[in-house]
């Protein structure tokens, strides 16, 4: 997509190949389309991998995307950022709301080697540049989130306490083979690594209990028979909440294959954010309110065909959205919103304000007539947007399109 949010290029990918084999290929068949007008191109996380990195450098295509949280090299920046103190300001926006503190990114732009594979199998390391972020807002999306989660986790801790504690070993032996597994150190089930608690780390402990032994024989036992007890054992278990440090969340990580002269960090960082409000909102349409019911499609060229038209369709509710858009900043319009005016609406928003309006065929005497209700002024200036002529609707309105009916002979 462009940077408008138009569909320009179209393809078919295996779901069950893996991101890193599929991505080169999608993006050595773009270039093979020509990159006539393309600066370069933004992605997200799964196009960075060594075959990506390498099919940039070698094709001469300018890369920006997102370093995955996993990667070694995106822990070790992110260190590396929390120890630099006050990095560089790179962009500011006001709060979506007035409550709202403003937005900032800080970040600077640093080179690390990574190892790429080339199209001929080659592997090599090369100098790759990578611009850390810290995000005011990120950081506050992340410490709600994390607040949010330890607290269902706690749930789900207490709820454990009592199932470990309510549970009884022979000997002491057992308890610490229990503990082993609790603490993730045991050999996990059908192959998967036991996860230990995310958000606390518990503390167990084996409790030594002497209770009464269950007499042989029944009746009053005498009064010289001593007591006779067993020991038996349980865990004891200490919840301890993790606090994460301050400076911890908030970092993001982009690499890039453009060189500082032909892109600033401030460009970059604009350019990643950019795909969140023309790219995405394309794929999310996808999902809903064009998402497709489930149906079987055996041969390659059917595929084809669907992914084409739902392209399609995507590409006019772009062109509509980005009409409008152009014409309402061109004009310093407004036109009813989900929360008011606005002068960005999307082609939701568009479709929706014409609910109202009602088209209404009647008939006097021999004479069809047509009456539109609910035509406001809005509706007009989104016609002159997209090149619809309103004279359709003005004419219904004021009764100027009564049209003969014509009988066959």
């Amino acid at each position: 997509m462009s940077s408008e949010g138009l569909p320009l290029r179209m393809g078919l990918r295996d779901g069950n190949t893996s991101d890193s084999i599929e991505t080169p290929v999608a993006i050595e068949e773009c270039v093979a389309l020509g990159l006539d007008g393309v600066h370069g191109i933004v992605a997200d996380s799964k196009a960075y991998c060594k075959h990506t990195l390498g099919l940039c450098l070698e094709q001469g295509v300018g890369l920006i995307t997102l370093v995955p949280r996993t990667c070694a090299v995106r822990q070790e920046l992110e260190a590396w950022g929390r120890q630099q103190g006050p990095l560089p300001l790179l962009l500011e926006k006001p709060g979506r709301t007035r409550q709202e503190a403003p937005r900032r990114w800080h970040g600077r732009s640093v080179v690390r080697q990574v190892e790429v594979a080339y199209a001929d199998g080659r592997r090599a390391m090369e100098d790759l540049r990578f611009l850390v972020v810290h995000s005011s807002q990120l950081a506050q999306q992340a410490a709600a989130t994390y607040t949010t989660a330890q607290a269902k986790e706690a749930e789900r801790i207490t709820e454990h306490i009592q199932r470990v504690e309510a549970r009884w070993f022979a000997c002491a032996a057992d308890a610490e083979v229990a503990i082993a597994e609790y603490e993730g150190r045991g050999q996990g089930r059908r192959g998967r690594k036991p996860r230990p608690w995310r958000y606390h780390i518990l503390h167990y402990q084996v409790d030594a209990v002497s209770v009464p032994q269950k007499r042989l024989r029944r009746g009053r036992p005498p009064k010289a028979e001593a007591p006779q007890v067993e020991v038996r054992y349980r865990l004891g278990v200490r919840s301890e909440a993790v606090v994460p440090s301050e400076d911890a969340p908030g970092w993001t990580v982009l690499a890039t294959t453009v060189g500082p002269e032909k892109c600033t960090d401030v460009e970059m960082l604009q350019a990643y954010q950019e795909q969140h409000i023309t790219v995405e909102p394309g794929f999310r349409w996808i999902k809903n309110p064009a998402a497709i019911s489930p149906v079987w499609l055996e041969k390659p060229e059917r595929i084809a065909a669907l992914a084409m038209l739902t392209v399609v369709g995507l590409l006019v509710y772009a062109v509509i959205q980005r009409q409008v858009r152009l014409y309402l900043r061109d004009h310093n319009q407004h036109i009813p919103g989900n929360k008011g005016p606005t002068a960005t609406p999307t082609s939701a928003v568009v479709f929706a304000l014409f609910t109202p309006v009602t088209l209404v065929h009647f008939a006097m005497d021999d004479t069809l007539c047509l009456q539109v209700h609910g035509i406001q002024e809005h509706h007009l200036t989104v016609c002159q947007a997209v090149g619809i002529d309103p004279i359709w609707y003005q004419g219904a309105a004021t009764g100027q399109n009564s049209l003969p009916r014509t009988t066959p002979p």
